[in-house]
């Protein structure tokens, strides 16, 4: 019994000690997630094996396990620029990206874990800076916003596609003009606007004229064409068809053949 406690003080040393190493080796990598390995006694970061996926993971107690998002993210930019005749814009634009996994371990190496912060965010002020400068404030503010996205995307991902990030999209949110620059555009738009109406109006007047002055041609070129038809022994013919119809009618009525203007019946008491 006297031996016992001496026992006990190295077992329950032991017991501990597995327990530290325990805790330092095991690793749990949540979903949406890589680590990177970090060999203290070897060559420091792996970069040729890919990093490590989700789930439990033991490794040795004297490394360390640099845990990475790898799902896309979003992340905003609020930045002045200047406009291609020097005035000051404010520009918000968010990016979505996310690292590539299987260099992850280079991401780590060359960059570290705040690539954002040292890699993109400067990358996407710069490419805003550089395309916003070729257009005016009304392009800015009207047409050519599509445009601008598209080139401050494109620049962004040619640069940081080297940086071991993937660049999925560049939206511009917001685009803020001086307030006097803002009003100029709106009252140059609306006039523009009414302008485009006016004209819209004139052109429907200008066709419906000429429509009015076809069909009053061609009314004109019928009456003309049946006129020049007509003849004394057509007008008589069809007088004729008139009175059979006429007699054949059981309306009281008195038929006198042959003496109106030209030859023509009258018709008495008709009722």
């Amino acid at each position: 019994m006297e031996r016992l406690p001496k026992i006990a003080l190295p077992v329950l040393f032991v017991i501990i000690l597995i327990i530290v190493i325990i805790s330092k080796s095991a690793v749990t990598i949540d979903s949406g997630h890589a680590g990177v390995l970090y060999e203290t006694l070897g060559e420091g970061v792996v970069t040729d094996e890919p990093p490590m996926g989700e789930g439990f993971h033991v490794v040795a107690p004297w490394n360390k396990v640099y845990i990475y998002e790898i799902r896309q993210q979003e992340v905003l930019e609020k930045m002045n620029v200047l406009s291609s005749n020097g005035l000051d814009i404010k520009l918000e634009a968010s990016a979505w990206f996310q690292p590539k996994r299987n260099e992850l371990g280079k991401l780590h190496q060359e960059k570290g874990e705040d690539y954002i912060q040292r890699v993109l965010l400067p990358t996407i002020r710069s490419a805003a800076r550089s395309v916003v400068g070729r257009y005016t404030p009304e392009q800015l503010y009207s047409s050519k916003r599509d445009a601008i996205q598209q080139e401050i995307f494109d620049e962004t991902k040619k640069i940081v596609d080297g940086e071991y990030i993937q660049l999925n999209e560049i939206l511009v949110r917001d685009v803020t003009l001086p307030p006097t620059i803002k009003d100029a555009i709106e009252r140059k738009l609306k006039q523009e606007q009414e302008s485009l109406e006016y004209e819209f109006r004139l052109v429907t007047a200008k066709k419906e004229a000429e429509k009015v002055t076809i069909e009053a041609q061609g009314k004109a070129n019928a009456n003309k064409i049946l006129s020049a038809s007509l003849t004394d022994k057509i007008l008589q013919d069809k007088g004729i068809d008139a009175t059979i119809k006429l007699s054949e009618s059981p309306n009281a009525k008195v038929i006198v053949i042959g003496s109106g203007d030209s030859g023509l019946p009258l018709i008495l008491g008709n009722q």
